[in-house]
C-alpha cells in the first residue's frame, strides 16, 4: 500500500507522499492516474518528501503536475510540505531548509498557524525564465493564434510566469487565453499565466492558469509573480494582499535585492492508502 496525505493551500490541492519511510518511484502515467479526480485520488500536484541531496538542508521537495510532468517550484505546495513534515514528526523544527530543483527555500511555521516562505529572489532576465526575447523589459507583447495581441510581464519565481493586467477577473477570458499563453512559442518550457486585477496599491485579485494543470483555486508562485510584476510597473506597494479563488495570501517584496516572502495557510484534509496493484496497472 502507498500511504499519502491529501492537503490543500487555499483550494490548490495536493497528494503529499513521504518518500523517506517508504519506497516511491512513480512514472508519469502513474502520477496522472493518482491525480485523476474520477479514477484516482485527485489533485492539482503530487508532492514528494525526500531525503536531501545537498548538505545543510533538511529535505528535498519534488513537484509533479497533474499531467505527470515535474516542475521546479510550487508556493502553495511548499506550505503544505512544511505542515506535512512537521505534523508527521519528520522534523521538530519550525523553520526548515528545503531543497528544490530551483534552489533552497525556507518555510517557517508561524505561531498563528500560517506558513511563511522565503521564495528567493525573482528573476527577470529572459534566459532565466526562460522566455524568448531580445532584451529584458518590464512588459512584452505576445501575438496569439486568434490574431489578438496582448501585453504581459514575465518573471521566474523558481518557475515561469506571465502576468496580464485585466479590468475584472470575473469577466477575464481565462479559459481561452490561459491555454494560448501557456503554450506560446516564446515560452519554451510553457508558462503559468496570471490574470491580475488591481484594487489598490495594497490589494489585488488574481486568477491563475497553471501549466499542465489548468485554472486552479490558488497559486502561490503566481501570487508572488503578480505582486512583483505590479511593483516593477509602479502599480503596487511592497506588501500586498492577494485574493485568489480559494482565499488570501500576503506577499511582500521589501526591495529589488530581497527575497519574496509569501504567507498563507496549509490544510490537512485526510490521510489514506492506495493499493500498489491499482497504481502499477497504469
Amino acid at each position: 500500500m502507498l500511504k499519502f496525505s491529501k492537503m490543500h493551500g487555499l483550494g490548490n490541492d495536493f497528494i503529499v507522499i513521504d518518500a523517506i519511510n517508504q519506497s516511491v518511484n512513480l512514472t508519469a502515467s502513474q502520477i496522472r492516474f493518482l491525480a485523476d479526480r474520477h479514477f484516482g485520488i485527485g489533485c492539482d500536484q503530487l508532492l514528494l518528501v525526500e531525503k536531501p541531496v545537498k548538505s545543510g538542508v533538511d529535505f528535498k521537495y519534488r513537484i509533479f503536475n497533474a499531467d505527470g510532468g515535474e516542475v521546479a517550484q510550487c508556493g502553495n505546495g511548499v506550505r503544505c510540505f512544511a505542515q506535512f513534515v512537521h505534523d508527521k514528526g519528520l522534523t521538530d523544527k519550525t523553520t526548515i531548509a528545503v531543497e528544490t530543483n530551483s534552489g533552497v527555500i525556507y518555510p517557517s511555521i508561524q505561531e498563528q498557524g500560517d506558513i511563511r516562505v522565503d521564495m528567493g529572489k525573482p528573476h527577470f532576465e529572459p534566459n532565466d525564465i526562460p522566455f524568448l526575447a531580445k532584451q529584458q523589459a518590464v512588459n512584452y507583447f505576445l501575438d496569439l493564434p486568434n490574431t489578438q495581441r496582448i501585453e504581459v510581464s514575465a518573471v521566474s519565481i523558481g518557475n515561469p510566469h506571465a502576468v496580464m493586467l485585466v479590468d475584472n477577473i470575473d469577466t477575464a477570458d481565462v479559459a481561452i487565453l490561459g491555454p494560448m499563453i501557456e503554450g506560446h512559442k516564446d515560452f519554451p518550457e510553457r508558462v503559468n499565466v496570471g490574470f491580475m486585477q488591481i484594487l489598490s496599491p495594497n490589494e489585488i485579485k488574481l486568477r491563475v492558469f497553471e501549466r499542465g494543470v489548468g485554472e486552479t483555486q490558488a497559486c502561490g508562485t503566481g501570487a508572488c509573480a503578480a505582486v512583483v510584476s505590479g511593483i516593477q510597473q509602479g502599480l503596487l506597494a511592497r506588501e500586498v494582499t492577494v485574493s485568489l479563488l480559494g482565499g488570501q495570501l500576503t506577499i511582500a517584496w521589501p526591495d529589488e535585492e530581497a527575497s519574496v516572502q509569501m504567507t498563507g495557510p496549509a490544510t490537512q484534509v485526510f490521510d489514506g492508502e492506495i493499493a500498489w496493484t491499482m497504481i502499477n496497472n497504469q
